[in-house]
Parts: C-alpha cells; structure tokens; sequence
C-alpha cells in the first residue's frame, strides 16, 4: 500500500477579514496522492481574533503540529517558506483629496528645490555659458537654445529612469523605487516573522 503523503508549501502573505477562520487552504498550497485533499484544504487553522490587531504569523511548525492531530497517519512535508504573514484588514477611512493635494504641493516644491539647489551648488549655468562660449566663441548670459533642452531632457530622464509615467510602464525592468519599495517590504516582512510569531515570543520569554 503507497503511504499517504501531501506536499504543503505556505504562502508567503495574505490578507483576511476581521474575525475570519482561517483553513489550511486560504494558508497554503496543497497537493498529494490522497483521495480526501479538500478535507484536509478544509482543517480549521487558525481563528483571526480582535488581539491579533493588524497582522499576525502563523509558523510551518504550528501548523504541522495541527496536521498532525488531525491526521496521525497522513506523512505531511513542507516546502518553501515556513511562515506566513496574515495581514488582517480593518475598516479604511476614505482618502482625503485635501490632504493628498497638500503632499502632493510639497512633495513637488520639495523636489523642485532639491533640483535648483544642486544645480546652484555645481554652477550649472555657469557650465552653459561656458558650454556656449565653446561651441559659438560668442558670450551669453543666458543660452537658452542650451538651458531649454536640458531642461527637458532632465524631466525625460527621471521618467525613463523610473521607468514609469503615470500607471503607464515601458519595459518589464524594475525601477531603483520599485526595488527600495521591494527590499524594505523584505525587511519589514522578516521583522514581522520574528517579532510577530509566537513561538519566537515564547523563546524571549
């Protein structure tokens, strides 16, 4: 007789309810040679609860043990990552257009500074007159047919740069802020494993 086996690998994070129970299925990923699979997608997991707050782990360790209650003789392996991370939602208050106008403005003004002060600080318009005194031998204080264009061209380059303009996407690369916004998710996910899971909590204490 073949030995009843499953292959579990856990999603990495997911978003639920308040108050939701969570099944070994809604956490996971499931298959093997077992004629009862959606019985055991179905294993009552865990109970989402108002103590959880925001977020909560559940850790592979947790979930075997629970597996193993319920099915002594089921051989259970897993696979991929050993925790996941139950991101619980909670009423969200509409976005307030003022307040996202006003972030807006200074986040704009903000960089708008940014850019004229670095480009005092090189003396970049010095460089264009030099810049057209080289080209022409004549002196301008104010070569615009040099200033325009670089003007440009400096907004064309931060769009390609950032590889976006608006939802639009130019090719499949990733931006630099897509991966900063990628690796501090990484960190703040692997903060939450370790501080929110309670097997580690019961280690501290």
């Amino acid at each position: 007789m073949q030995d009843e086996k499953v292959y579990l690998r856990l999603k990495k994070k997911i978003s639920v309810e308040s108050n939701q129970l969570l099944r070994l299925g809604d956490i996971s990923y499931l298959t093997g040679n077992i004629n009862y699979l959606n019985k055991v997608e179905s294993l009552k997991i865990y109970q989402i609860t108002e103590a959880d707050k925001n977020v909560s782990v559940i850790d592979g360790f947790q979930l075997l043990s629970t597996l193993v209650d319920a099915y002594p003789f089921l051989t259970v392996e897993l696979v991929g990552a050993n925790q996941v991370i139950v991101d619980i939602k909670k009423n969200q208050k509409k976005a307030n257009f003022g307040l996202i106008l006003i972030i807006w403005l200074l986040l704009c003004i903000g960089s708008a500074m940014a850019i004229m002060n670095f480009h005092y600080d090189v003396s970049m318009e010095e460089v264009h007159q030099g810049l057209y005194y080289l080209l022409t031998g004549d002196k301008e204080d104010k070569p615009l047919w040099i200033q325009i264009p670089y003007s440009i061209g400096l907004g064309l380059g931060m769009i390609l740069f950032f590889n976006h303009i608006f939802k639009k996407r130019f090719n499949e690369e990733p931006s630099p802020l897509e991966v900063e916004m990628f690796n501090y998710q990484q960190d703040l996910d692997n903060y939450l494993i370790y501080h929110e899971n309670s097997l580690n909590n019961q280690n501290d204490n």
